[in-house]
């Protein structure tokens, strides 16, 4: 049987993904913000249980070590902040397992960045303006979206108060699932499926989609607030072009008891659906302990807004070698 060692994607569209990838280290280079470089390789994973890390096997000097491949540079990153880096922005190599289709790739590049000092509202602004610069011929508004809003919008449903049978119904519904399919999983898991399968697609028609106010409980790694509501709710946002999540981003916790507790609380709940514990990074605590500056940070699929710019059909189509053929 004959191998198909082609590429994925045709060398004239990687000669414009490197001219894509130019502009933003120029972007960058302009705003005297400092590329790093960071392992692929960490002592610990995502605790988050929408997310499947892989983890692998390693001799070192200290014997046989398991080590997670990141699914973004996040930790090492903050740890660099902790240390004084100041700005800092990198294109890194990130693995989430199990994600493949036509936006997802199992290994891709994540553009992520961190301004300590910043308002999460000055994030806002930077990233909006980096997707700009990057698709030129898009001339739509930046439209600012609280969640609850949302939800009350395209499913008549309030996130916060309605109860989880409820949630559970409608989201077995929508995706048309059979009854009792989603009986072990959570409220979160069930306004996460809501959110892509009603919501998402409505968003960023002709417009870059801005989502605020998100459920306290999946602030991850970010700070909690009280909204206009007096509801606690996470101190992020996710931004959206053509129905698709491009960004995400934290005004940045730097509580290490508190963010011990998150990584604590996401395991109990991976024990409870049956998955695997995933082992919390220590360094990155430590260096929250030592104190990390106050700031926010954001991660974006480049691979995606690449896509986006070159008007391809599929991730892969953007990629030298996708999962299935590398």
């Amino acid at each position: 049987m004959a191998i198909d060692w082609q590429p994925s994607a045709d060398i004239a569209t990687l000669r414009e993904r490197a001219r894509l990838l130019a502009n933003v280290r120029a972007f960058f280079a302009k705003r005297d913000v400092l590329e790093v470089e960071t392992p692929v390789l960490g002592q610990g994973g995502s605790t988050d249980v929408h997310l499947v890390s892989l983890v692998t096997q390693a001799r070192t000097d200290k014997g046989l070590r398991r080590l997670w491949l990141q699914t973004s540079p996040e930790f090492h990153m903050k740890r660099l902040l902790a240390a004084g880096s100041g700005p800092i922005y990198q294109l890194a190599r990130s693995f989430r397992d199990g994600e493949v289709g036509s936006r997802h790739n199992i290994e891709f590049t994540m553009l992520e960045w961190y301004r300590p000092g910043f308002a999460l509202g000055e994030l806002i602004g930077e990233t909006t303006n980096l997707v700009m610069t990057l698709l030129p011929s898009f001339a739509g508004p930046v439209v600012h979206y609280r969640y609850r809003e949302l939800f009350h919008t395209y499913l008549a449903v309030d996130p916060f108060t309605t109860s989880l049978e409820k949630l559970r119904a409608l989201a077995s519904e929508r995706g048309q699932m059979p009854a009792g399919a989603l009986a072990k999983e959570g409220r979160d898991t069930c306004l996460d499926l809501l959110m892509s399968m009603v919501i998402e697609p409505q968003l960023g028609q002709n417009e870059l989609s801005v989502v605020l106010e998100y459920p306290a409980s999946q602030a991850a790694l970010a700070r909690r607030h009280q909204d206009a509501d007096g509801e606690w709710v996470a101190s992020r946002f996710e931004l959206y072009l053509n129905g698709i999540e491009l960004a995400n981003g934290y005004h940045e916790l730097t509580d290490a008891a508190e963010q011990r507790a998150r990584f604590n609380e996401d395991n109990a709940e991976r024990r409870r659906l049956g998955l695997p514990e995933v082992d919390i990074d220590g360094h990155l605590l430590a260096a929250l302990e030592h104190g990390m500056p106050e700031g926010a940070g954001v991660a974006l699929g480049i691979d995606r807004l690449i896509q986006l710019a070159l008007g391809k059909a599929r991730l892969e189509d953007v990629l030298a070698f996708a999962t299935p053929n590398c």
